[in-house]
């Protein structure tokens, strides 16, 4: 099969494309052929060795951990699929080695859910990390009818479905942004704030009172402000700073794969409560380019690679 892969850490220009083996399947997994793969942030992150002591990597590695594709081949107990079925799933394995940037990929049934039928295989795919990830810092928070919640890096992967999953559990949610996506947010539900000078100032101007919740999606300037933006009683919960939990008393999440929250998710995006936006898409064969555009840091929505 056709994979991308790397033998060093590195930039984008480490990967390639060859030829690999398909991979072998356990008793607890499914052999999927790929149909798209949703990039992450902490996909390049990898690659480039930062998280090395945190996850382990077994060079030569395939990168990507969400995938949307079609059942091939069923492991000796996974009464859960059988051949045919569409699903989509965060494929977090214990050790990064075969990920889903690849033909096929064997899928541990513990990190998948099938795919509605009104969910294109792109939205799907871009969905697993950033969703779940969305979805279980807004449980964790405690937010829900009435509160007020400030999203830090609303127009993000994970950001724009925080924000979404807020409103419609009834919050009132203002997100960061840059100017050029205020109007993106609006569309969502949030009311913007500019990042930058002047944070606190422009939030406290939208919420006087301070916020009950606080998500944050990019950490730096989202942690310094955070005791000046919260309310009375309020909370942080951040997915890239453990001073959120170590010095300010919230919570630090480290988003798990979660089979029941992705097929909740999936329904939700069927039925056109969630929007995924899927702001490019690559082939296999440049996938390289796919990553260099992810790297800028400047992606509204999801980045996806169709194979």
């Amino acid at each position: 099969m056709k994979a991308v892969v790397y033998e060093k850490f590195g930039g984008a220009e480490v990967l390639q494309v060859v030829e690999r083996p398909e991979p072998h399947i356990g008793p607890d997994t499914v052999l999927v052929k790929v149909v798209a793969v949703g990039l992450n942030p902490v996909d390049y992150k990898v690659r480039e060795g930062y998280l090395q002591g945190l996850i382990d990597t077994h060079l030569p590695a395939v990168p990507a951990w969400d995938v949307a594709g079609v059942v091939v081949k069923p492991g000796l107990d996974t009464p859960e699929f059988e051949a045919g079925d569409e699903i989509l799933a965060y494929a977090r394995k214990d050790v990064v080695s075969d990920g889903t940037l690849a033909e096929y990929v064997s899928v541990p049934v513990r990190t998948a859910a099938k795919k509605p039928a009104g969910l294109s295989f792109e939205a799907a795919a871009g969905l697993p990390l950033a969703g779940l990830t969305a979805l279980q810092t807004v449980r964790r928070s405690g937010l829900g009818e009435g509160s007020t919640v400030l999203v830090h890096a609303a127009a993000g992967g994970v950001g724009s479905i925080a924000v979404q999953l807020a409103v419609h559990a009834g919050a009132r949610v203002v997100g960061t942004a840059s100017e050029g996506n205020h109007a993106y947010l609006r569309e969502l539900g949030a009311e913007p704030v500019a990042y930058g000078d002047g944070l606190v100032e422009a939030a406290r101007a939208v919420a006087p009172g301070g916020f009950d919740v606080i998500l944050d999606y990019v950490g730096g300037q989202a942690i310094d402000t955070a005791p000046d933006l919260l309310a009375p009683g309020g909370t942080i919960v951040s997915i890239t700073d453990a001073r959120a939990r170590d010095e300010l008393g919230g919570q630090y999440v480290w988003v798990r794969p979660d089979p029941a929250g992705l097929a909740e998710l999936a329904d939700l995006a069927a039925r056109g409560v969630v929007q995924v936006e899927v702001s490019q898409t690559f082939d296999l064969d440049h996938a390289a380019d796919a990553f260099r555009a992810l790297e800028t840091g400047h992606t509204r929505g999801k980045i996806v690679v169709t194979v």
